[in-house]
């Protein structure tokens, strides 16, 4: 984008990162916000969200003369909320305008209510920024001079507060594609979406991050269903209950809710009692079959599901098996979501997962703050089978990495090279992660405990396989990994950890 030369309380296209080009406005920054160093930026608060930004100059253009421009590229719904939002405050401000002409004598005064600047004078940094004829904020467009911290560090956000706090000299800027973790998320998801148009003009959601373990959620008061309580299942309804919702859970092995029963859950004794209990039920299982079992069998979902229930699928299977389950609680009126997770029981322990959601977008936004309590992140991909596409996606290349690092360790020892300094060498390079290291301190130590079921990601991959060949997409990588996992599990590794595909060499 061009540079342009902006003031305080102009209307801006503002970009930032991989995000579309959104409305905004140039505000005032807190008096505690430093500028970041480096090129020349203005802060600026979006419409339609609840999100600050410093963004460079460059990326920056007039509202005005480029709204045309950016209406045609951008189509989403929620982008179409923020240009009409930007609307209605030209409009109110307009009205204001017209009514100061009206009383020559109300001119420059400031309303009992007007929350105070936040900008002070004498700040070297942004004093140039600020437009010496802004002498009040307007009613239409409040800039508070409190915040609530979400987080400490560079890139740590704020939201806006009405109540006072007290001053802090740790608040930084807020970044829409912030990493760091806030440690509040009281506001709804409507406010905390963040939105990405995709080439395909489908529209694709992040959600600001927010975890069980750093973050205070408002509970939905929709009663919660959940059903299968495996690796990923219990992590996720602790965290649940851990964030005050109301859970009622079924597991096929009955003695595993006991331990939830004594953490505040409800029992249900079927799919279909916690179906017909709930507004909102989840399922979390092993494959397509116990998937579609626990819809369509005896004392099944299905026979639970009345108009305006919801069911969210969380177990990751084909998007066959979605396509069916999405068509069977429709047609019973109920909505339907698919939401399978990435991640590992431990990230669910931790309420760290990766959501990937498709189907019923109001589904998804009602599930807000479930979401927040077993998740860092959710996506939203459209419609129903997308979420279970890119999941095989993710975890054919997460199951296939896994087979090569396990080939290099064995290499490494048959060739007569240390196994630990394959590992801390791989450690120190553009491979380095947590995954490596954890996965491959876990083999040389001889643990395989289940983080993750090597079965599982064998059936993933199996999946993903054939989801090639019905695109007429070759996967020759996934087929040669697939065939090493078979191999693992004709060895009796299934229950193990998918790092035990290590164990296939060595046999």
């Amino acid at each position: 984008m061009a540079t342009v030369h902006l003031r305080i309380g102009d209307l801006v296209w503002g970009k930032l990162g991989r995000y579309p080009p959104w409305p905004g406005k140039v505000v005032s920054p807190p008096k505690d916000l430093k500028k970041p160093r480096g090129k020349k930026c203005h802060f600026v608060k979006f419409f339609g969200t609840e999100d600050h930004a410093w963004i460079k100059v460059e990326q920056l253009k007039p509202y005005h003369a480029h709204k045309e421009e950016m209406i045609k590229i951008n189509k989403g719904k929620r982008f179409q909320q923020a240009v009409d939002a930007v609307e209605d405050f030209l409009k109110k401000a307009k009205g204001k305008e017209q009514n100061s002409e009206g009383k020559g004598d109300s001119k420059g005064k400031r309303t009992p209510n007007k929350p105070l600047k936040i900008l002070e004078e004498d700040d070297e940094d942004l004093s140039a920024l600020k437009d010496p004829s802004e002498k009040d904020l307007t009613d239409s467009d409040p800039e508070p001079s409190t915040v609530e911290r979400l987080g400490a560090g560079p890139g740590s956000g704020f939201k806006w507060e009405s109540s006072p706090v007290k001053d802090d000299p740790h608040f930084h800027h807020f970044l829409l594609s912030q990493s760091e973790k806030p440690a509040s998320s009281m506001e709804p998801i409507s406010k905390r979406l963040k939105v990405i148009e995709e080439v395909t003009g489908s529209t694709s959601i992040q959600a600001a991050d927010s975890t069980a373990i750093n973050g205070s959620i408002t509970p939905t008061d929709k009663r919660i269903g959940f059903l299968g309580l495996g690796l990923m299942g219990s992590g996720i309804v602790s965290n649940l209950l851990k964030m005050g919702h109301v859970v009622t859970v079924w597991n096929r092995t009955a003695e595993k809710c006991d331990l939830f029963i004594q953490e505040g859950a409800r029992l249900g004794r079927t799919p279909a009692e916690v179906a017909s209990m709930c507004d909102i039920t989840f399922s979390c299982v092993s494959d397509p079959k116990a998937a579609r079992d626990l819809v369509l069998g005896p004392s099944g979902v299905l026979q639970g599901i009345r108009p305006g229930k919801c069911y969210v699928e969380m177990s990751t299977v084909d998007p066959e098996t979605i396509t069916e389950l999405s068509q069977v609680i429709t047609s019973r009126g109920g909505r339907f979501l698919e939401a399978p997770v990435a991640g590992s029981q431990q990230l669910s322990n931790d309420g760290m997962l990766v959501i990937l959601a498709a189907g019923d977008r109001t589904v998804y936004e009602d599930c807000s703050s479930c979401f927040q309590a077993m998740g860092k992140t959710s996506f939203f991909l459209g419609e129903a089978g997308n979420a279970a596409r890119m999941m095989l996606i993710l975890n054919m290349v997460q199951g296939s990495f896994m087979a090569t690092i396990a080939e290099g360790l064995t290499l490494a020892q048959a060739t007569g090279q240390s196994q630990q300094t394959f590992l801390d060498i791989l450690c120190q390079g553009q491979m380095a992660s947590t995954f490596v290291d954890q996965k491959c301190q876990n083999i040389l130590q001889g643990n395989f405990k289940p983080d993750y079921y090597l079965k599982h990601i064998q059936k993933d991959l199996r999946l993903a396989i054939s989801m090639g060949d019905m695109a007429n997409h070759p996967t020759p990588m996934a087929a040669a990994a697939n065939e090493v996992y078979k191999r693992a599990k004709a060895l009796d590794q299934s229950d193990n950890d998918i790092s035990a595909v290590y164990r296939a060499y060595i046999h």
